[in-house]
């Protein structure tokens, strides 16, 4: 059993150090810089608001984590935006949520929170009332200015099951010079509803903050709890945490593809790529009786072992495995479908590594980590991961052959996996009791089908008192805005679909 961490490695400084020590860790001083991973708030009882900084360096497994105060009455800072570029969304997140004003941020708008009416109750989750803004209902926020430009408001409600969400398409009538983003339908102050929860009921929460990545949230909780309570998990249930994250990446992956060929009109391909899919969720279901995975990760452990004998797993799988790869190979041999794939919405790789973008995303870039490879967890150190996948080019074609091949790797986990679960003791053990009333802080993260997901969780006395969830959707939608160089409107499905990410991910 590891030693808890009270303070998870927290560096508290004051705002000017804060500002001067992030500065100088992400720039690296003679050395590679360290990932910028996300910019976290807290408010105090008092008024003030704390400020943590997350990063991780290239050498080493331990994220450092910069804190700083802001007095009441003193809630600004100098942005970091103009410096950091990944900022951007998560300083607009801080003023709707905390007030604290980034000074010099280059567009402070609403981003979390909707337009308040004056007299309007602040919506839950919330650490202040907004002020009142009153918009011109009549007028949409336009940036792009020429003869003929117009924006067209794509949203929040779209056909079929989409999420809500709201584009703003500036456009003289096909090219896309500027999108703009406005998520905030979905917000539901998650952090929120986290506190006052003991750690048995945060993972039911945990799991349900981003419904299509259920388990890589649930394991980032409990990897965050298990550090605060110095747990060490048993082989038996690190092999099936690993068997349902990658349960859930596969069948992630497949809906991307179901969305990138109803957008070419290829109603078989779509047709055929939607069957894999639910024939994966239904897999899931038979193991655990949750077609999402939901209750089986828990803190110190898992909840049981799959209800299916590892060798009908592996043959189920197998099968699923060799349907799965016949239609993929089908699709990327459909001229049709790679006209619409190549070329379309790159990610120019020197902004991909400046913003530290996430998953499939960032490794169509040529960037992108994958923790499972940079700081494995579970069973994955003792499996034959191998380095991810790395693509340059950055487009459409880039980010569906990441994909592509992390489908190979997850269906050769698996079978690694149910091979491991075949060679278990019948009493082998599945999980470790956390102890009574554990106390501290700390980072914990897992590999989700979109990218990173952390959690930053302090407990008290077996209670939380503060989690933050971020999700890798979170990180890299701000990112939609790069994209459009050379695209048309027809464009935007294929786009869109590529990134792979949801909006209940975003709008926390």
């Amino acid at each position: 059993m590891s030693a808890p961490a009270p303070d998870g490695g927290v560096r508290r400084l004051s705002t000017a150090a804060w500002g001067r020590v992030l500065r100088g860790a992400a720039a690296g001083e003679g050395r590679p810089g360290a990932r910028f991973a996300g910019l976290f708030g807290t408010g105090g009882a008092d008024g003030s608001a704390g400020l943590l900084a997350v990063l991780f360096p290239h050498t080493g497994a331990e994220p450092l984590v910069l804190e700083t105060v802001l007095p009441p009455g003193r809630l600004s800072y100098p942005s970091l935006s103009p410096w950091l570029p990944a900022a951007f969304w998560y300083e607009r997140a801080l003023h709707d949520l905390f007030g604290v004003v980034p000074e010099g941020h280059p567009r402070l708008d609403p981003l979390l929170l909707p337009l308040q009416e004056p007299g309007r109750t602040p919506l839950p989750g919330t650490a202040r009332a907004p002020g009142p803004l009153v918009p011109d209902e009549a007028a949409l926020p336009r940036a792009v200015i020429g003869p003929g430009v117009f924006t067209i408001p794509h949203g929040p409600v779209r056909s079929g099951v989409v999420e809500s969400v709201e584009y703003l398409v500036e456009t003289p009538g096909e090219d896309i010079p500027r999108v703009q983003i406005r998520v905030f339908h979905k917000h539901r102050g998650v952090s929120k509803r986290f506190e006052g929860r003991t750690v048995e009921d945060g993972v039911a929460a945990a799991e349900r903050v981003e419904g299509i990545a259920s388990v890589a949230h649930a394991l980032a909780f409990c990897h965050a709890v298990e550090r605060c309570a110095g747990l060490t998990v048993p082989w038996a249930a690190r092999l099936v945490r690993v068997l349902y994250a990658e349960l859930e990446r596969v069948a992630n992956h497949l809906d991307v593809m179901v969305k990138l060929t109803d957008a070419a009109g290829l109603a078989v391909a779509t047709a055929r790529f939607a069957l894999h899919k639910e024939r994966v969720l239904r897999l899931t279901g038979r193991l655990c009786g949750s077609r999402f995975g939901r209750g089986t990760v828990v803190p110190g452990g898992v909840s049981g072992l799959p209800c299916l004998s590892p060798a009908a797993l592996d043959g189920a799988l197998a099968a699923l495995r060799d349907a799965v790869r016949a239609d993929w190979r089908a699709a990327l041999h459909t001229p049709s479908f790679l006209d619409r794939l190549r070329g379309t919405g790159p990610l120019p790789p020197t902004v991909a590594r400046a913003h530290g973008a996430l998953g499939p995303l960032g490794r169509a870039s040529g960037a992108g980590p994958d923790v499972r490879y940079e700081r494995p967890y579970d069973a994955y150190p003792s499996l034959g991961l191998g380095a991810p996948p790395d693509f340059a080019e950055g487009d459409v074609m880039a980010r569906t052959l990441v994909r592509g091949a992390e489908l190979t790797r997850s269906f050769e986990l698996l079978h690694q996996t149910s091979g491991e679960l075949r060679a278990l003791d019948g009493d082998a053990a599945l999980r470790v009791p956390v102890p009574d009333a554990p106390s501290g802080f700390a980072v914990g993260s897992a590999e989700a089908p979109q990218g990173e997901t952390l959690y930053l969780l302090r407990l008290r006395e077996g209670r939380i008192s503060r989690c933050v969830p971020r999700s890798a959707s979170f990180h890299n939608l701000v990112l939609f805005h790069e994209v459009f160089a050379g695209d048309v409107l027809t464009d935007f499905p294929f786009i869109e679909a590529s990134f792979g990410l949801s909006i209940a991910g975003v709008a926390l």
